[in-house]
């Protein structure tokens, strides 16, 4: 961060709704204040609340550096809809050609091929060309929305994370086939642990933070208040609160998809945003929505992600094979209600206690 500032999965709509309770500065801690700011980036919204102690910081600077990380993150490095950022420059260059990468781009790029071998490749950061063309990409929708399986399959030639060659530590990246590369599932989550980490060494112990849904939280409001984030209700409606739950102080990060915004319905038919990498096709099961807590945002985000494409019987399964935090809402077979299922490791954040 300090680099940075001396010298990235697309307009998804946020997934957490954000329950804020309202508190009162305690007289003896006059001298506590939040500093809250927001705005627009990644193709969403951001918010940030800090709370200074000792009237350490200026909220003007810290809104000033805060924004121009993200604005770097995005357009200069990760965004697909930029011309100029890093990501572009990587779809447009040459199959076997040797690419010098960021920091930030091998980081994200380790972080999401562990994360494609991890869930047998439910997760793949080149699935970009089936989303582009089943409209829910940078790319202009079509009028025949709807591929045909011959399309299909001839985009799925383009899919796998096998074709890219990292080397995280010479920042070199080639691709090995014609694959385009997406980071709308993981850019967010990166996003918010860059801006912790900036929050972390400024020696702030205490704040919110929320990239278009995904968090990073630690610490107290003022008052010595536990931060209450909330589960949305996985209805196309004016967001409602489904389920709450609470970080207890604790240091977490929180992240969350769905198929119930980012949507389309054709001939009766719902097609979800989420594309499984597998079939070429959007998710058919019953999942409408997960959440998973994590140390960091990033995989938190790609986890969550993931989940969606598997469904809720293997998604369950792998949280609870390697101890992840994580809550799931299916709709039920009839159409009418959810059911709600959670790990071991989530339940401890259910109780204020």
């Amino acid at each position: 961060m300090k680099e940075f500032l001396q010298r990235h999965r697309i307009g998804l709509t946020t997934l957490v709704v954000l329950l804020l309770v309202l508190y009162v500065l305690q007289p003896a801690r006059d001298s506590v204040q939040m500093h809250e700011f927001g705005g627009g980036t990644m193709g969403t919204t951001y918010s940030v609340k800090v709370v200074d102690e000792r009237e350490q910081a200026s909220g003007e600077l810290l809104a000033l550096e805060i924004g121009e990380l993200l604005r770097h993150l995005d357009r200069d490095v990760m965004s697909t809809y930029s011309e100029d950022s890093e990501l572009t420059e990587i779809n447009k260059a040459a199959v076997g050609e040797n690419l010098s990468i960021s920091r930030e781009m091998a980081e994200v790029l380790t972080l999401a091929l562990e994360i494609n071998a991890l869930t047998d490749g439910a997760f793949d950061v080149t699935v970009g060309p089936l989303v582009n063309r089943w409209g829910f990409g940078p790319e202009a929708r079509r009028s025949d929305r709807i591929p045909s399986q011959e399309e299909i399959d001839g985009l799925l030639a383009r899919v796998g994370s096998q074709y890219l060659e990292l080397d995280a530590e010479g920042l070199t990246l080639r691709k090995t086939g014609d694959v385009y590369i997406d980071l709308s599932g993981i850019a967010k989550g990166y996003a918010v642990d860059q801006l912790a980490h900036y929050l972390d060494g400024r020696g702030f112990s205490n704040y919110f933070i929320e990239v278009g849904g995904e968090l990073r939280i630690r610490g107290y409001k003022p008052g010595n208040q536990s931060w209450v984030p909330a589960i949305e209700k996985p209805v196309d409606t004016a967001p409602q609160v489904h389920n709450i739950f609470y970080a207890r102080g604790e240091p977490i990060a929180v992240a969350g998809s769905g198929d119930y915004r980012n949507y389309f319905d054709q001939d009766g038919v719902h097609y979800s945003h989420e594309i499984d990498p597998v079939t070429g096709r959007p998710v058919t099961h019953l999942l409408a929505a997960t959440y998973v807590i994590d140390a960091e945002a990033a995989r938190a985000d790609a986890l969550a992600t993931a989940f969606m494409v598997m469904g809720t019987d293997k998604a369950f399964a792998l949280a609870e094979r390697i101890g992840l935090a994580a809550y799931f809402i299916s709709k039920r077979p009839n159409g009418v209600g959810f059911d709600d299922r959670y790990t071991s490791g989530f339940a401890h954040y259910l109780s204020a206690d």
